[in-house]
């Protein structure tokens, strides 16, 4: 009897262990999400006016396009110290990676190409 109420009991602080990590790890995506917008919101302005003022033989027109989306804040992490940030505009099919360290726009560029 006292072997049975052991497990139980086990099985009981296994569950809410459970529970308690499911509810902190949606408590910290919500946040994370939160953040994200926060950050694409604060250097869209920036991105839309690097790209158009960026030289290239294909202009980005954001503004006056017919088509434009936001494909949003990226990341690629090319070792443990170094993480390369883009935020990707596209406007009539031209797109537009501007990083936001450097605050430099490159237009028609691959982001995982990009020279540092």
């Amino acid at each position: 009897m006292t072997f049975q109420r052991t497990i139980i009991g086990l099985l009981v602080v296994v569950v809410a262990g459970l529970a308690g990590a499911l509810y902190i790890e949606w408590k910290m995506a919500v946040q994370l999400r939160t953040v994200k917008s926060f950050v694409e919101g604060y250097v869209f302005a920036d991105a839309v006016a690097a790209c158009e003022r960026a030289e290239s033989t294909t202009p980005f027109k954001w503004n006056t396009g017919t088509n434009t989306s936001v494909l949003g804040l990226n990341s690629f992490k090319l070792d443990k110290y170094r993480v390369i940030s883009s935020y990707t505009l596209v406007a009539d099919g031209v797109y537009c990676d501007y990083d936001p360290i450097k605050k430099k726009a490159n237009i028609g560029s691959n982001f995982l190409e990009r020279d540092d």
